[in-house]
């Protein structure tokens, strides 16, 4: 983590003075949003009020973004840092943090937005052993997925907006409620379209889907991950093989971020489908927003199991 931060650091020194020319218009909220889906909520309860940056770009492990000297110099100007919670972002946020000196965005600051508040956590691991995973230390933070669940996120994001520009709350008010408004409807019509899918078992590489499949009524039989952040072992696949076949799991489904070796080799040696399928927006083309995203994965787990049974 240090050599990370002093190779940061020093990359900034060279780095910051061509990327002061890039500052939010005047008058904007300066948020920082570490991945795609809250920067997407920023933006729509924001309007034209705020100016947002997302550290990821939709395609990257939500643990690992990747570090770029660039992100320093924006997060020296950000009035809000808008994550995740629930441990997430340890891998890296940390590091940024201490390398931007922003007192604003700092832990227990009022820019700093966990999105997390409020959320009672799957998966809670009873021991901190890092052989059982080291991704998720305090529960499964992959609580996005649930469109019921991101409505406490918007909670939250509307509350720091206002906070940070009290003048502007009538404006965040009627984009949060209109916002909402079209994400009910949607949720609505999504469990519609789910029905069919009730009581499916799928596997995934990564545990990323058991509040999207809690919420649809499915079941995430097994990882190909051995546990969250670590990979295969050869046993581990010959198993999982042998208990998709026993449980005649049709579903295999992999994020973009990770490689499609072995979950192909689980998908032909099992019969089951292989499908890709985002975890945020921008995972895959015409994605981009939150609701688009969200039935992009419905719509493509519901035509695969169309496809099964034809």
């Amino acid at each position: 983590m240090k050599t990370k931060l002093f190779c940061l650091i020093s990359a900034v020194l060279i780095t910051t003075t061509a990327f002061a020319a890039s500052s939010s218009h005047r008058g904007q909220i300066r948020v920082v949003s570490i991945l795609t889906d809250m920067a997407d909520f920023t933006r729509q309860i924001g309007g034209d009020h705020v100016d947002v940056f997302s550290l990821a770009t939709g395609v990257e492990d939500t643990h690992g973004v990747p570090m770029k000297p660039s992100f320093v110099p924006i997060m020296n100007r950000a009035d809000l840092l808008v994550l995740i919670g629930f441990g997430c972002e340890h891998a890296f946020l940390p590091a940024l943090l201490e390398a931007s000196k922003n007192p604003h965005i700092q832990y227990g600051r009022s820019g700093y937005v966990d999105c997390s508040i409020g959320i009672a956590p799957l998966a809670v691991p009873k021991s901190t052993d890092h052989s059982e995973g080291d991704v998720h230390p305090y529960g499964n933070p992959h609580y996005m997925l649930d469109p019921v669940l991101a409505k406490v996120a918007i909670g939250h994001i509307y509350d720091a907006l206002v906070s940070a520009a009290p003048e502007y709350e009538a404006d965040f008010k009627r984009n949060r409620d209109a916002y909402l408004a079209k994400l009910d409807a949607k949720i609505a019509e999504w469990q519609q379209l789910a029905k069919p899918l009730h009581g499916i078992k799928f596997v995934s590489y990564h545990e990323e889907w058991e509040y999207f499949a809690e919420r649809f009524g499915m079941k995430v039989f097994n990882t190909v991950e051995l546990k969250p952040g670590i990979d295969p072992t050869a046993r581990h696949i010959e198993q999982l093989i042998a208990g998709m076949k026993t449980e005649h799991v049709p579903i295999v489904v992999r994020e973009p971020q990770f490689p499609e070796k072995v979950p192909k080799l689980i998908a032909a040696q099992t019969g089951a489908t292989l499908i890709k399928l985002p975890i945020m927006p921008g995972g895959v083309p015409n994605t981009e927003t939150y609701i688009k995203m969200i039935d992009y994965n419905l719509r493509t787990m519901v035509a695969a199991m169309g496809k099964r049974s034809s």
